[in-house]
């Protein structure tokens, strides 16, 4: 017997039938995105899912996420914080954030998040020099991957030893386990070498998930 099962669409639709626990507010959000041109860009919710028992199982009271768009993942982690807990949102859009200000408000979550409207480099160096180093218990990176191998090791000055550093979109399509070619876009380079670093650094433990477009989750030593 085969240890890999292929996700058809039916099994797929069949998964989400017998685990998906999705409150009408987060089913709103997913489908006024789904409207918009970018909707590819918003996480399956299943694995919006995951990331909140993920938080949860942490005992999270401090998250990053960066790459907000229109605020489904980060109303997810918001949503499983304790109260007083926080998230410092990043995003370089006013436009995709407004959607997501209004469906954190209507969760009644505005006063645990901390949306930082700048490039996330900048923002995750003004946490480090104000001396939040290792203060935080959870990361979600989730944007351009061209800077996925720079976010990771910010990251990695961020969270604190046991705490989880989650990558999306590490399967990108199935294109990281094609061969390499000359055409391969740049996106598809970077996360390759991304995955082979991560499967030698013995600085965390490592577990790439097969959920929506690859889930990798980074647990600090």
């Amino acid at each position: 017997m085969s240890t890999h099962l292929t996700v058809t669409p039916a099994l797929r639709e069949y998964l989400v039938s017998v685990s998906l626990r999705e409150p009408p507010l987060l089913r709103r959000l997913r489908d006024e995105t789904a409207r918009h041109p970018l909707h590819a860009m918003q996480v399956a919710p299943e694995e919006g899912q995951l990331l909140a028992f993920l938080v949860k199982l942490l005992g999270a009271r401090r998250a990053i996420e960066i790459g907000v768009f229109t605020g489904y993942s980060s109303l997810c982690t918001a949503l499983a914080l304790p109260p007083g807990g926080k998230l410092v949102a990043c995003d370089i859009s006013e436009e995709f954030t407004a959607v997501a200000k209004r469906y954190w408000e209507a969760a009644g979550v505005t006063g645990r998040v901390e949306l930082r409207l700048a490039p996330a480099l900048e923002t995750v160096g003004e946490l480090l020099r104000a001396g939040q180093a290792g203060t935080f218990d959870f990361a979600f990176i989730d944007a351009d991957k061209a800077s996925y191998p720079a976010y990771y090791e910010r990251c990695l000055e961020l969270v604190r030893a046991g705490g989880l550093i989650a990558f999306d979109n590490t399967l990108w399509g199935g294109s990281v386990a094609e061969p390499d070619r000359p055409d391969d876009d740049a996106d598809t380079l970077v996360l390759r070498a991304l995955n082979r670093m991560l499967l030698k650094d013995e600085r965390v433990d490592l577990s790439l998930v097969p959920i929506a477009d690859g889930l990798t989750l980074c647990r600090k030593r």
